[in-house]
C-alpha cells in the first residue's frame, strides 16, 4: 500500500470519529441547556467550544456565545477545520481518493452524510438541530457498520488505527473540560455534583448503562472518571482506544514484516494505564494527568506518520 493511500485511510477514521464526537457533544449539550431543572447556559456552550479546541476560532468570529452561534460553527462553520460540515468534506475527498479501497456501503454511508449537510446555512431551532445530530449520527455509525463487513486488510486497520486514536484525544479532553467545569468553585471532589451533568457527560460518550453494568454505586464522579479512562471493555475509555491502537498496530506491523516507535509508544501508553488505579490519577492530579496523556496520543499520532511516510 503507498504511504499517500495509507494517511488517506487514517485521516479517514480520524475525520468520521471527529465528526461523530462532535455531533454527540452537540446534542448531550443541547439537551442539557434544555432539559436540565438547572440550565447549563453560557458554561455549557463554552465548555463544548473547549472540549473541541475551538474556543479561540471562535472567539476570532466576534460572535457571542450562545446555543445558535456555538452550534453553528461546530456544524456548519467552513472556517471552523474541525467542524461537522469540515470533517465530512475531508473525510469525503480523502474516501474519493481511496474509494477502491472502500466498499460500497463505506463510501455511500460518508457521502449520504456529505450530502445531508449540502445547502444548509443554519443548524435552525433546537428540534432542527437535534434532528440534523441525529441524522450525522445515523450516518457514521452506518460507515462504522460497514467497516465490519469490510475485508480485513490494511485498509480497515489504517482506518480503524486513525479513528481510535481521535477516540482517545476526544475522550481525554471531554473529561478534563467537562469534570472541572461541573466542579462547584470551593468544593472538593467527589462532592455534590447535579446528576443530568453528569449523565450528560455518559450520554456523550455512549456509556449510560455500561455505567450501569459496571458500578452498582449511584452516578459518583470519580466512578465516572475511572470508567472513561481505566476500564479497557468501554470502547470510548482512554484504555479502550489505546488497546484498540496496539491492536492494529501490531497486525499492519506483522503483515509488513516490521514494527517502530508507534507500536513502541502505544504498547508504553498500554501498559502503564493497565498498571494505574484512579487514586493514583487524583493523587497526580486530573487535568495533570489529562493533559499529559494527550500530549501522549498526539507523540504517537505523530510516530504513526513517521514510520508510515504520511507525510
Amino acid at each position: 500500500m503507498l504511504s499517500r493511500t495509507a494517511a488517506q485511510l487514517y485521516w479517514i477514521g480520524r475525520y468520521v470519529e471527529r465528526a461523530e464526537f462532535t455531533a454527540r457533544l452537540l446534542e448531550a449539550t443541547l439537551r442539557l441547556d434544555a432539559l436540565s431543572p438547572r440550565p447549563a447556559g453560557r458554561a455549557a456552550w463554552e465548555s463544548a467550544l473547549l472540549v473541541t479546541a475551538c474556543e479561540l476560532g471562535f472567539a476570532a468570529t466576534g460572535r457571542a456565545v450562545d446555543p445558535e452561534a456555538v452550534a453553528g460553527y461546530l456544524t456548519l462553520s467552513p472556517d471552523n477545520p474541525s467542524s461537522i460540515r469540515s470533517c465530512l468534506d475531508f473525510a469525503r475527498s480523502n474516501a474519493k481518493s481511496v474509494r477502491t479501497a472502500l466498499t460500497r456501503d463505506a463510501w455511500e454511508a460518508i457521502n449520504r452524510a456529505w450530502l445531508g449537510l449540502r445547502g444548509l446555512a443554519t443548524t435552525g431551532g433546537y428540534e432542527e438541530t437535534l434532528a440534523l445530530t441525529a441524522m450525522i449520527r445515523a450516518e457514521t455509525r452506518g460507515f462504522e457498520g460497514a467497516l465490519h463487513h469490510m475485508l480485513r486488510n490494511e485498509a480497515y486497520h489504517f482506518i480503524g488505527l486513525g479513528a481510535a486514536i481521535e477516540r482517545a484525544d476526544n475522550t481525554a479532553r471531554l473529561i478534563d473540560v467537562k469534570y472541572h467545569l461541573l466542579l462547584p468553585v470551593g468544593e472538593k471532589v467527589g462532592g455534590v455534583i447535579d446528576r443530568d451533568q453528569w449523565t450528560t457527560i455518559l450520554h456523550t460518550v455512549s456509556a449510560n448503562t455500561a455505567y450501569r453494568w459496571l458500578y452498582r454505586e449511584g452516578l459518583k464522579p470519580w466512578l465516572v472518571a475511572d470508567m472513561l479512562i481505566l476500564r479497557s471493555e468501554v470502547p470510548r475509555s482512554l484504555a479502550g482506544a489505546i488497546d484498540e491502537v496496539v491492536q492494529h498496530l501490531a497486525i499492519i506491523g506483522k503483515r509488513r514484516g516490521r514494527q517502530g516507535e508507534a507500536d513502541r509508544l502505544a504498547r508504553r501508553c498500554q501498559t502503564t494505564l493497565s498498571r494505574t488505579s484512579i487514586d493514583a490519577v487524583f493523587g497526580q492530579g486530573l487535568h495533570e494527568y489529562l493533559e499529559a496523556f494527550v500530549v501522549e496520543a498526539s507523540q504517537i499520532d505523530r510516530a504513526i506518520g513517521q514510520q508510515f511516510r504520511f507525510a
